[in-house]
C-alpha cells in the first residue's frame, strides 16, 4: 500500500480549510438523507405489519437497491472525469430529491413497483458518493489524504446513522404502517436539497477534473468506463491489493448482514428498535474507525494495517458471532464494521493518492461496482441456505473463511506487485 498522504494535522486543520468544510458538509447532508430513506424503506418492507419478509426477500430487496447501479457505476464514472464534478453533484442530489418524493408516495400506497425508483434513488446516492470521493483531493493537500480522507468517510458514516435513528423516530410518531412509512421516508428530500445547496456553492471547475483524456463523444467515454478504471487499477499495486481486501470483507459483511437482519426479525424479536441498536454499534465501530486508522497507518502502515484489520474481521465475526446471542452479535457488528471500515479508509487514500485525477472517477466507480456486485452476490447465496430465522451457524464460519482468504490474497498481491 502507498506510503504517501500519511501525515496528521488534527481535525481543527482541516476543518479550517473552507473548501473542505463545504465538501464535508454536503457530504453530511446527502448522507443523512440516505440514511433516513434506507431506514425508512426498511420499516416499510421489514416491519410494516402490512407486508411480509424472508430471507430471499430480503436478499432480492438488497439485490434491487444495490445491483442495478453496479451495472452502470463504471460508465457513470466516465462522467465523473469528464464533466464539472460541482455541477454533477448539484444535479445528482436535486434528481435523487425528486426521486425520493416518488418512492415515498409508491410507499404510501404500497405499490409493489417500490423498488425500481428505490434502486434509482441509492444508486445516484452511489454516484454522488463516487464524486465526493473523487473531488476530495481538490480541497485538501496530498500528505493528509488519508486523516481527512478519514474525518470525511468516518463522519459521514455516522450521520448515515443518524439520519436512521431519525427514521425510526419518525415512524414512531406518523406510524409504521404504508402511510406513515411513506411519509417518513419523504422527510430524506431535505438532505438531498441542502447537498445541492452546499455544492453549488463551489466555483465551476473548483472539485476537478482538471484535464481530461476522454474522446470527444460522451457516449464512448461512458463506454469505455469500465475499462479505464480496471487498466488503472490493475497498473497501480496499492489499489489491486486493497480491492483484493476489501472484496473479501464485503462478501464477509453481505453474509453477516443477511444474519444480523434475520436473527433481529425473527430469532431476537427485537423489531424496528433492534435493527436500530445495530445500527448504532455500525456507527460506533466506523466511528472508532475514524478517530484511529491515521494513528495505526502512522505506526504500523497501510499494509500491515489493512492485513491487521481482515483478521481481525475472521476472528470477530466467529468468536462473537457463534454464540447467536443478541448481545455478543450487537458486539460482533461493532468489530466488523470497525475492521472493515479500516480497510476502507486505506484503499480510499490509495485511490485517491496513487490514481491519476483524470481517471480517478473512473477507478472510484468501480469500486463501488465491484463491491456492491460482492455483496448481493453473498447475500444471494446466503439466502439460499440460511436458516429462516437466521439461525446458521456455518454461514458464520464461511464469513470468517472469506475475511481469512482476503488477508492471503491480500498478502500475495501486495508481495507479488512490489
Amino acid at each position: 500500500m502507498s506510503t504517501v498522504g500519511h501525515d496528521r494535522v488534527g481535525a481543527r486543520a482541516l476543518l479550517a480549510g473552507e473548501g473542505f468544510r463545504r465538501l464535508l458538509v454536503s457530504r453530511f447532508a446527502a448522507q443523512w438523507g440516505d440514511g433516513l430513506f434506507q431506514a425508512g424503506l426498511a420499516g416499510a418492507v421489514l416491519f410494516n405489519p402490512e407486508r411480509e419478509a424472508d430471507p430471499l426477500a430480503i436478499a432480492a430487496g438488497f439485490t434491487a437497491l444495490l445491483l442495478p447501479y453496479s451495472l452502470v457505476g463504471p460508465f457513470a464514472g466516465a462522467l465523473l472525469d469528464r464533466w464539472d464534478r460541482r455541477r454533477v453533484l448539484v444535479v445528482a442530489n436535486l434528481l435523487r430529491g425528486l426521486l425520493v418524493l416518488v418512492s415515498a408516495l409508491l410507499v404510501a400506497v404500497g405499490s409493489s413497483g417500490l423498488f425500481v425508483l428505490a434502486l434509482l434513488v441509492v444508486g445516484i446516492s452511489r454516484f454522488v458518493g463516487s464524486g465526493l470521493s473523487a473531488s476530495l483531493p481538490h480541497v485538501v493537500a496530498p500528505r493528509v489524504l488519508v486523516e481527512a480522507n478519514a474525518l470525511a468517510t468516518t463522519l459521514g458514516s455516522v450521520v448515515t446513522v443518524v439520519g436512521a435513528a431519525c427514521a425510526v423516530g419518525l415512524r414512531a410518531v406518523l406510524g409504521d404502517g404504508d402511510v406513515g412509512s411513506g411519509a417518513t421516508t419523504a422527510v430524506a428530500v431535505v438532505g438531498s436539497v441542502a447537498a445541492a445547496v452546499f455544492a453549488i456553492r463551489f466555483p465551476v471547475g473548483a472539485l476537478g477534473p482538471d484535464a481530461v483524456d476522454e474522446p470527444r463523444e460522451t457516449a464512448l467515454a461512458i463506454a469505455r468506463g469500465l475499462l479505464d478504471g480496471a487498466r488503472a487499477a490493475w497498473r497501480t499495486p496499492s489499489v489491486l491489493a486493497g480491492f483484493v481486501a476489501l472484496l473479501a470483507h464485503r462478501a464477509a459483511f453481505g453474509t453477516a448482514l443477511l444474519l444480523v437482519v434475520l436473527l433481529v426479525r425473527f430469532e431476537f424479536d427485537a423489531g424496528l428498535a433492534g435493527l436500530g441498536q445495530v445500527a448504532v454499534v455500525f456507527g460506533a465501530g466506523i466511528l472508532l474507525a475514524g478517530l484511529t486508522t491515521a494513528r495505526i497507518v502512522s505506526a504500523l502502515g497501510a499494509r500491515r494495517t489493512t492485513r491487521g484489520a481482515l483478521l481481525l474481521g475472521a476472528v470477530v465475526i466467529v468468536v462473537l458471532g457463534l454464540p447467536l446471542q443478541q448481545a455478543t452479535t450487537l458486539v460482533a457488528a461493532f468489530g466488523i464494521s470497525f475492521a472493515g471500515q479500516v480497510v476502507k479508509l486505506c484503499v480510499d487514500a490509495a485511490v485517491q493518492q496513487d490514481i491519476s485525477d483524470e481517471t480517478r472517477g473512473r477507478v472510484f466507480a468501480l469500486y463501488d461496482t465491484l463491491f456492491n456486485v460482492t455483496q448481493v452476490v453473498a447475500l444471494a447465496l446466503a439466502a439460499l441456505v440460511v436458516a429462516p430465522d437466521g439461525n446458521s451457524p456455518g454461514l458464520v464460519l464461511v464469513a470468517g473463511a472469506v475475511y481469512l482468504l482476503g488477508a492471503l490474497g491480500f498478502t500475495l498481491v501486495s508481495a507479488e506487485r512490489r
